[in-house]
């Protein structure tokens, strides 16, 4: 018989991490959970997350869903599968919040300069096509209700900036139907947390200090109930004579981004968003990105180049609460 001072014996949860090959990068999962888990079988869970996203959203699989959809005749309507779509539709929309500066409709450009599946070396700038581009909710028409896409003009769509925020999204809705509420995951720096570690401490995420060919911490956020994702130039890039351009596009420009910005992490409640609007952000610019950020709510590092050294802007519930 139990008496009031007794106290219930809390089962011991055991730390546990799994991680392996995605999308040109990997993946990784830390949770805890007791010790009558199946490690095994969430593992397999995990795998079949991560690779119904590639197998859907990849522009470097001939067979994927995206890439028949970018193969289709112009004004025929594609069946696609529902993540697919959800996918599209989000993209699209924050293409028109964000003025343009996200824009899924950038396949042909990727690929010209370098960074797609085609693997040629990248076109010389003069040569890049001067046509004024249309943005992809201009020529892109979704049918969510029946599960159908189709392009009104020609158009390669690339989900890149948007697909592994989404890959993370599902692996965090892996572990939820565990019953897991201790974890974090992520697909290379694109990250999501749920609760807190049984100290209940949050988990710490490192932010990568914006060196060229050098890994360096320059600090720590915590998260809890969040996800957050990083965008910015010091990653992938070509050099075109003797000039350095990353793989963000500026789809306005028709060109990789040349600003001052060097890269740009933000926190969202879900890693898909948080993807894309890391991407819209560092397109915008040190000036116009901070602004947007203000008026839509977002909460956003800038980190700005200064000559060899960084400044950092912090977007925080809508008000701008740091400069140094």
């Amino acid at each position: 018989m139990k008496t009031s001072s007794e106290q219930p014996v809390l089962p011991t949860l055991q730390r546990y991490s799994l991680n392996g090959e995605t999308m040109g990068g990997r993946y990784t999962a830390v949770f805890y959970a007791s010790e009558a888990i199946d490690t095994a079988a969430i593992g397999v869970s995990l795998f079949a997350a991560v690779d119904k996203v590639d197998q859907q959203m990849s522009t470097w699989r001939r067979s994927s869903d995206l890439c028949r959809v970018n193969a289709a005749a112009i004004d025929t309507w594609v069946t696609v599968p529902e993540d697919l779509v959800l996918v599209m539709e989000t993209g699209l929309r924050i293409g028109q919040q964000s003025m343009g500066a996200f824009d899924i409709g950038v396949g042909e450009l990727v690929d010209s300069w370098g960074f797609g599946p085609s693997q040629h070396p990248p076109l010389s700038p003069a040569a890049l096509s001067t046509t004024r581009h249309r943005p992809a909710s201009a020529v892109l028409e979704v049918d969510r209700a029946r599960g159908q896409v189709r392009k009104k003009a020609p158009m390669a769509i690339d989900l890149s900036g948007i697909a592994k925020g989404y890959g993370v999204d599902l692996l965090a809705q892996c572990l939820d139907g565990w019953g897991l509420a201790s974890y974090l995951v992520g697909i290379d720096g694109e990250m999501r947390a749920r609760g807190c570690k049984p100290s209940t401490a949050p988990w710490a995420v490192a932010i990568e200090k914006p060196t060229y060919g050098v890994r360096e911490v320059s600090g720590v956020m915590e998260l809890q109930d969040t996800a957050i994702a990083t965008s910015g130039d010091y990653r992938r890039w070509v050099d075109i004579a003797g000039k350095r351009y990353a793989h963000t596009m500026h789809p306005a420009l028709q060109k990789p981004v040349s600003n001052r910005l060097a890269a740009v992490t933000v926190m969202a409640s879900s890693c898909m968003l948080a993807d894309a609007w890391a991407t819209a952000l560092l397109v915008l610019g040190e000036r116009d990105g901070p602004v947007l950020a203000q008026e839509r709510g977002i909460d956003a590092l800038f980190v700005l180049r200064d000559g060899i050294r960084f400044q950092e802007i912090l977007v925080l519930g809508g008000k701008l609460v740091e400069v140094n």
